[in-house]
């Protein structure tokens, strides 16, 4: 696509030097002279510590400069859009300032907008047609100076960063410059030949901070470049491949996760799970074809109870005559079936598909997020493999394809166990809470007698009523303790049919009519003659 305007750019063959401080020492001494003759530059480093090291050194002379280092991102696009005012030295990173437009002479609308905060109408008007011809009488002045230039300490490892920062200048057909600074100690230029590249020049006689500038340097660099970026295309697309094989299994995983979420009952997923396991257990302790006396009964019973936490007779099932491993496997499933029923009686429905559906998204969330760092364990050493002439791509399919089936088996044991323990822990409360219950009713009863007795002997010490016998105010007590706390019902249950209660002592008249084996009417239960009409 060609451009707007015409390019007036200069783009300077890349520089050459042996040392690295050789090489700083000379971008430095070409600031300095950019910087007094009134030309902007924006200096490019390929790392933090590159540009803080830069900042180092023009520091020591006496330069001053900006640094976007990424530290201070909310400043990064005002110091990039004022990196265009003659003699302003701006350091940058790779990616730092990325996005924002650098004009000469400085950016108009960016300046207007900050300066003018705050003021009314008619002074911000003023204010902006002063700062736009500010910028104009600056943008002449680094028009004159040459206009931006963009100075590169190293190459980058992708030429398409470098294009990127000699394309900063230049822009709608401003003039500028554009020019790369080497060395042979620089990463890139190590990688590819740098060593000997500086033994050669130091053999030719080589003085300090002598450069070398060479059009066959500068393909070689290419080059170089162009290896890396095949290679990392080929690591990006060996890792893709990579990718693909986790992603499948992510696949299937989360189809089923989807299925479970938007199903509102699962229990027959929960009862597959269950099932599935029983085969498993099955199938590794009572091998088909295989004795009797072959079978791992111990070893079956304690797996089941480990998963179930409960207690299968496989012991008494082997011990019968002609029994065989697939009525073991039935005669199991049904007693898994049996007790999972029995356990799960007394809970609402609703509730019970609730529980189940949490339980499953559960146990397969924290299951697969530990399949992840497997996988990303098996990536990080599957490489090695290769030294056994093997390739490591099939290597990790195969790998992580049995990790995957190992997930699946964890999958229904992890659920079958949850299940198991969650159902026998909410029996246990509900026996516990009945416990409780009880125990809280024969307090309150044995509490209601004791407030019976204490009553009476209270009337007794009081001189209402005749003493009585320790037996008789047992008696007394025991009425009032089964009467559920009504004195009324007591009195009622102790006098005989259509009698009239009365509270103790009885008036004396009363039990002058009365004969002496009656009922007595204050209701203990006694006789008129052991009771109240008792004579002292």
């Amino acid at each position: 696509i060609p451009t707007n305007r015409p390019i007036q750019r200069i783009d300077i063959e890349d520089v050459i030097y042996r040392t690295e401080d050789e090489k700083f020492a000379a971008i430095v001494e070409e600031i300095s002279e950019a910087k007094k003759k009134g030309q902007p530059m924006l200096v490019g480093t390929v790392s933090i510590e590159k540009s803080e090291k830069l900042s180092n050194f023009l520091s020591d002379r006496g330069v001053e400069h900006r640094v976007l280092n990424a530290k201070h991102h909310e400043e990064e696009a005002e110091i990039v859009a004022q990196a265009g005012v003659p003699g302003a030295v701006t350091i940058a990173t790779n990616m730092a300032g990325r996005g924002t437009d650098i004009q000469l002479g400085g950016n108009a609308d960016m300046r207007i907008e900050k300066e003018t905060e705050g003021l009314d109408e008619k002074k911000k008007a003023d204010a902006a047609e002063a700062i736009r011809a500010e910028v104009a009488a600056l943008k002449d002045q680094a028009l004159a100076a040459g206009g931006l230039y963009v100075l590169g300490t190293e190459r980058h490892e992708s030429r398409r960063i470098d294009n990127q920062l000699r394309g900063r200048t230049g822009r709608q057909g401003d003039p500028g410059t554009s020019k790369f600074y080497l060395s042979t100690e620089d990463d890139l230029m190590r990688i590819f030949g740098g060593e000997r590249l500086k033994s050669m020049m130091g053999k030719m006689g080589w003085e300090e901070g002598e450069e070398l500038t060479n059009r066959f340097m500068t393909k070689a660099v290419e080059r170089a470049q162009g290896k890396v970026e095949a290679r990392n295309f080929d690591i990006r697309k060996n890792l893709l491949k990579f990718d693909d094989v986790m992603n499948d299994q992510r696949k299937t995983i989360f189809e089923q996760r989807m299925e479970f979420m938007t199903d509102d009952d699962v229990s027959d997923v929960i009862q597959d799970f269950r099932h599935q396991l029983c085969e498993d257990l099955i199938e590794k302790h009572v091998p088909r074809k295989a004795y009797a006396e072959q079978w791992d009964i111990e070893g079956l019973t304690e797996a089941a109870k480990e998963a179930m936490n409960i207690a299968f007779p496989f012991a008494e099932w082997a011990a019968e005559e002609g029994i065989a491993d697939e009525e073991m496997l039935v005669r199991f499933k049904e007693a898994t079936d049996r007790v999972a029923a029995e356990l799960s009686t007394g809970i609402p429905e609703d509730e019970m598909h609730r529980v189940e559906k949490q339980v499953l998204l559960q146990v397969i969330d924290r299951n697969w997020r530990e399949h992840l760092q497997q996988l990303d364990a098996l990536k990080s050493v599957i490489g090695m493999r290769a030294y056994g002439q093997r390739d490591p791509l099939n290597e990790y399919k195969s790998e992580a394809f049995t990790l995957f089936d190992k997930l699946l088996v964890s999958l229904r044991e992890d659920v079958t166990k949850a299940m198991f323990n969650l159902l026998l822990n909410t029996q246990l409360q509900r026996q516990q809470r009945a416990q409780q219950a009880q125990q809280q009713g024969q307090a309150d009863a044995l509490e209601a007698a004791r407030r019976g007795t204490q009553r009476l002997k209270q009337q007794a010490g009081a001189g209402t009523s005749p003493a009585r016998s320790p037996m008789e105010l047992m008696g007394a007590s025991a009425g009032v303790a089964g009467s559920s706390g009504s004195t009324a019902m007591a009195k009622t249950e102790g006098a005989a049919p259509g009698q009239p209660t009365y509270d103790a002592p009885v008036p004396a008249d009363v039990l002058a009519k009365l004969p002496r084996n009656a009922p007595c009417p204050c209701g203990s239960g006694l006789k008129v003659k052991q009771c109240c009409g008792k004579v002292a």
